[in-house]
């Protein structure tokens, strides 16, 4: 039983109504899936390789296309019209051309080897009352940066490749198919140096000071980056530079504490206060905010102020201030304070630890 035949749509995954640019998305994707470098040895692979490239050189063509919707495979097998299969039979080479540029990274002259530079990382201290408010600081950091006497190509002086006549590129045999990769004699970018850059060394690059005032949202938390994309480390080979990662570190503050978006304090009364309940002031972080303690507060009751807190750094909306209710026990007790002590002491009726302590 011959064969069954597969549609090159079908091969290829796609809509007979799909445009160019998804036919070539659609052969990218399986070409990374299926291609011999990336399964070595697999021979199943290889096969579906062989066929999604012949489906591609099909309806990657405008006029195969056409051709093939109107008659279907036939003009296209035994060396029929079109298409010529032999030039894509195992043993023999094809040039994908920029779609294998793409997906290997070799590109046109010096970008074979273009690269991001690195990200740099700092940190930057603030104060519980800037993260709370946001900020913008002032800062100085060092980065390496392209020289700016060569452009970063390490030269004053360079001729063209006579490897690669200055492309960047050469063209290498990759069993059934051919591709196009980075000169190695030139590193890609189709010149060799006659003369070093004497301003960075040859280097093609310099270490650069920079200044500038980066702005710290409102909410900051500890640990929470700011990213300024370019000023981290130069790139090669023309490549962009990284991305300078201002990392937040946030000081203790002698009465606040943060707790996500929740600010916490210990607050401090009276005796009479908690017993008889009162109007009092607290203090917050943008101010002070009047709370009212219930006759008989206990010490270790918490009460909360709602929206006192910090801001959500995805809504904006604030949090709450949870206030830890705290007994103040005078320490220096005059005469007259220790009588009324005494007094009030009788009103408990009965040892609060009731129950707590078992006799032996």
């Amino acid at each position: 039983m011959a064969p069954q035949v597969k549609d090159y749509y079908e091969l290829l995954e796609v809509d007979k109504k799909a445009s160019p640019d998804e036919i070539k998305k659609a052969f990218r994707k399986l070409a990374r899936k299926y291609h011999p470098d990336l399964n070595p040895g697999n021979k199943s692979a290889e096969q579906k390789f062989k066929e999604i490239n012949e489906a591609y050189s099909v309806l990657g063509d405008e006029k195969k296309r056409a051709e093939y919707d109107q008659y279907g495979r036939s003009p296209f097998e035994g060396g029929g019209p079109g298409f010529d299969y032999r030039a894509h039979a195992p043993g023999n080479s094809f040039d994908f051309g920029d779609i294998f540029s793409d997906m290997f990274g070799a590109g046109g002259r010096g970008e074979a080897y273009a690269m991001k530079g690195p990200d740099m990382l700092m940190s930057l201290p603030l104060s519980l009352e800037e993260a709370f408010s946001g900020v913008t600081k002032p800062i100085s950091f060092v980065r390496e940066a392209v020289c700016k006497a060569c452009g970063g190509t390490g030269a004053e002086t360079y001729r063209q490749c006579d490897a690669c006549k200055g492309t960047g590129k050469v063209s290498a045999a990759k069993g059934f198919f051919r591709m196009s990769q980075p000169c190695s004699a030139c590193g890609g970018t189709g010149r060799k140096v006659t003369k070093g850059c004497s301003a960075c060394g040859g280097n093609g690059k310099t270490m650069h000071t920079e200044s500038l005032k980066v702005k710290i949202p409102a909410g900051a938390d500890n640990g929470s980056k700011v990213r300024i994309r370019g000023m981290g480390g130069a790139g090669q080979g023309g490549g962009p530079a990284g991305d300078l990662q201002i990392e937040i570190t946030v000081a203790d503050h002698p009465i606040f504490k943060r707790k996500g978006d929740n600010i916490l304090v210990d607050l401090p009364v009276t005796i009479g206060e908690a017993a008889l309940g009162a109007k009092i002031e607290v203090p917050t972080i943008d101010g002070t905010a009047a709370m009212t303690l219930p006759p008989g507060t206990q010490g270790g009751q918490k009460l909360k102020l709602s929206g006192k807190g910090f801001p959500s750094a995805k809504s904006g909306r604030r949090g709450d201030q949870l206030v830890t209710i705290r007994i103040a026990v005078p320490k220096k007790i005059t005469d007259s304070a220790r009588a009324a002590l005494k007094e009030l002491e009788a009103l408990y009726g009965e040892s609060p630890r009731k129950g707590m302590v078992k006799k032996p």
